[in-house]
């Protein structure tokens, strides 16, 4: 198994590097790939030195799988060229995420969509994928009709830099102007940028993503987005009604914990419930503070958090490759 990394010098290829080695995938020759200014330069990996090559190199030698995080233009130009040569691509940019012709998957949620023209496999966003996986469980036994959504996003979603900027910020400095006003001991309700209705690109990717991955356009789902000065993950404030009442919190606990891939944390009276530090490092969606909205019938707030690094990306990506390999799609 050939298996090139396009991006392998950054945060997302990084964490991917980890859990490709952590998840023991089979890999006979790792291809890492970054910049013309990386190339011919070291990578070290699994206790050996892997040279960077350039993406020509990398094609030619006919990857059967390439995991890309290098950005939506990158994707664009590059991912096509890996799937004529028959690689499957597992895409971690937004550029194949709302083409109709390409997948967008969490495994857990909808991976039995995957079928052997799949060539570009799109991977969501990060606060979308630990949202679906708390809504399908719910969807699957009471029907998820509408989504009220607030993100805390943690600045490793905007990469290196942003984490230098915050770190800069903390110690006196000025930054290195990633975000538009100051980050440390702040939070900014714009991630990516805003559209003519007002909502940022951000906030509309979880209304159009969660809509496909769970395969029914009715949902209806509304999104804010915030960039909070935290690290360890994104946190979400989740208000959702559904078609049909739950008996009790008790339920949704049982029925949320039954779920593969979350773990319930739900003892506010012992003051256990998911926090961004207690999910870093982790694979799985913690959901707690479940509670019904007596505002509104068959309606419940629940408090949802994920490494974005790991299940919000890179996990999520070889989490698509083992379930191909297990359907011999790969």
């Amino acid at each position: 198994m050939r298996v090139a990394l396009v991006g392998a010098t950054g945060l997302v290829g990084s964490t991917m590097l980890q859990i490709l080695q952590e998840r023991n995938f089979p890999i006979s020759r790792l291809l890492p790939v970054a910049s013309e200014r990386s190339v011919g330069k070291s990578l070290h990996w699994k206790g050996e030195e892997h040279t960077i090559l350039s993406v020509e190199e990398a094609i030619a030698q006919q990857p059967q799988l390439a995991l890309f995080s290098a950005g939506g233009g990158a994707s664009l130009a590059l991912a096509p060229r890996f799937a004529d040569v028959g690689c499957r691509v597992i895409d971690n940019s937004s550029a194949w995420r709302m083409d109709a012709t390409k997948k967008l998957v969490v495994p857990e949620v909808n991976g039995h969509v995957l079928g052997m023209d799949d060539f570009i496999i799109a991977n969501p966003n990060c606060s979308t994928i630990q949202m679906v996986m708390v809504l399908q469980a719910l969807h699957q036994k009471y029907g998820v009709k509408r989504v009220v959504v607030s993100t805390y996003q943690r600045v490793t979603g905007t990469g290196q830099k942003a984490v230098q900027e915050l770190m800069d910020e903390r110690s006196g400095g000025d930054g290195c102007g990633v975000y538009p006003h100051r980050i440390d001991l702040n939070l900014l309700p714009h991630i990516d940028v805003f559209t003519d209705n007002g909502y940022t690109k951000e906030e509309m990717k979880m209304v159009k993503e969660t809509c496909k991955i769970m395969g029914d356009e009715t949902i209806r789902v509304s999104a804010t987005a915030v960039r909070v000065p935290v690290m360890g993950g994104h946190s979400e404030s989740v208000n959702v009604e559904l078609h049909n009442d739950f008996g009790s919190e008790e339920e949704v606990r049982e029925v949320l914990g039954a779920f593969p891939g979350i773990v319930v944390v739900d003892k506010p009276e012992n003051n256990e419930y998911p926090m961004p530090l207690y999910a870093q490092g982790k694979d799985d969606v913690f959901v707690g503070r479940i509670r019904r909205d007596y505002s509104q019938a068959n309606t419940l707030n629940c408090w949802i958090v994920s490494d974005n690094l790991r299940k919000g990306a890179a996990t999520n990506a070889v989490q698509i490759a083992e379930y191909m390999l297990e359907k011999r799609l790969l």
